[in-house]
């Protein structure tokens, strides 16, 4: 008996081409029963659910959360009908009572890919990069994709062509258009509509604080890293960490949630070896108030942490020397040095491997040094616009634009 074996790489590519043919034979059979719909009902075309969703957001993680609480908060409050489709089954939007707003849970992975490639709906908003590149395709019953950004960075930040087939992008900044146009530019591709809204999650995130007094507590560094193999627990886990430990703080790690699905063994290492104990927490709770409310200085690299550290708690950072690889970034068809690294000094003092030995006194002349207060308050107006407007601004934005859509 020959036993037939099939690697995972190339059965995840076969299931992916499966899913792809079985989608397109049902958008067709779907077309083909709403034709006769459409027929039997006097011209008036309806989807398969009686009506098109006029508006919907899909969050393909409850990370997301905080970009779209504020939103739904601002739909909810309007009386104006939104449904919210989730990819996370734990995702807090589900027990949110609301009366206007619908959130659904529609199955992980290509599951729910399966359901956003078929959807009838005017318009979609969504931080998932990657439209109409992976497994999520353009629906062709969905008149408009909105992507919101989930952090006040740069928009060469994402993966490769992680923004080119959404129809419009709402900035935080007005500065994030300049490279959404060169990408345009360089690749041919028609111009996308670009709105200044702001950031609803920094705005949220900046009244939480205000009404939160910071408790007493222990001085604490939080270390708060990206993902990959450029990223500090990647480069300089074990040594940065012991540095850590020889200190009077205690620690805060809180790594990256990819890190936990792309990088699972080197984390797993790196909690066996530094487990949880009076001096040391590791931190993968969704909401990350805590960790940054309660700690007086934190050590990154590249994670748009810092601008939440920075601009809404007005704290101190150290960032890593670590390389940067542009080549999976949409920075790589860029010649100029990302906004992120030209800014850095205005927020904080560079780490260097070397100082590791004595990161405790370095830590203490940074948590005092009033030196980098200036620097945030130019950040802040260059990358976070609008502030505190941002959730009516963006449902200002979507009404408008529906209403546009129906004439």
């Amino acid at each position: 008996m020959i036993l037939l074996y099939i690697d995972p790489g190339t059965g995840s590519m076969l299931f992916t081409i499966l899913l792809g043919v079985i989608s397109s034979l049902f958008f067709v059979f779907r077309k083909f029963i709403l034709g006769l719909k459409f027929t039997f009902s006097s011209g008036k075309k309806k989807s398969e659910s009686g009506k098109a969703h006029e508006y919907l957001i899909f969050s393909d993680s409850k990370r997301y959360w905080n970009v779209f609480k504020p939103i739904c908060d601002e739909f909810e409050k309007r009386q104006i009908h939104l449904d919210y489709w989730t990819a996370s089954p734990d995702d807090p939007a589900l027990s949110v009572p609301y009366k206007y707003v619908k959130t659904e849970f529609i199955g992980e992975g290509n599951r729910a890919f399966a359901r956003l490639n078929t959807l009838s709906a005017d318009i979609v908003l969504s931080t998932t990069p990657g439209l109409d590149v992976y497994q999520w395709k353009r629906s062709k019953s969905v008149k408009y994709y909105v992507h919101i950004f989930h952090a006040v960075d740069e928009a060469l930040g994402y993966r490769m062509f992680g923004m080119d087939y959404y129809d419009a992008i709402l900035l935080t900044g007005a500065f994030q258009g300049d490279n959404i146009r060169k990408l345009e530019e360089l690749r041919n591709l028609p111009q996308k509509e670009l709105k200044v809204t702001g950031s609803t999650y920094m705005d949220a995130l900046l009244e939480k604080k205000e009404s939160t007094p910071e408790p007493a507590h222990s001085k604490t560094v939080l270390l708060a890293p990206s993902w990959g193999d450029s990223a500090i627990l990647s480069r300089f886990g074990k040594k940065l960490i012991s540095a850590l430990l020889s200190t009077d703080y205690k620690v805060i790690i809180r790594p990256h949630p990819q890190s936990s699905i792309s990088e699972k063994e080197m984390l797993e290492e790196l909690m066996t070896a530094f487990p949880n104990s009076d001096k040391l927490t590791w931190s993968f709770d969704n909401n990350n108030f805590d960790a940054l409310n309660t700690s007086d200085v934190m050590i990154t690299d590249f994670s748009g942490i810092i601008f939440d550290y920075s601009l809404v708690f007005g704290k101190p950072i150290l960032y890593a020397d670590t390389s940067f690889d542009k080549a999976p970034y949409d920075a790589a068809w860029v010649d100029d040095n990302l906004w992120r690294f030209e800014v850095l000094p205005s927020l904080g003092k560079k780490l260097d491997e070397k100082d590791f030995p004595s990161i405790g006194k370095l830590l203490d002349d940074l948590i005092e040094n009033p030196e980098f207060s200036e620097g945030r308050k130019k950040v802040s107006d260059t990358a976070w616009q609008c502030k505190r407007e941002s959730a009516s601004l963006t449902a200002d934005y979507l009404i408008s634009k529906h209403k546009e859509i129906e004439a």
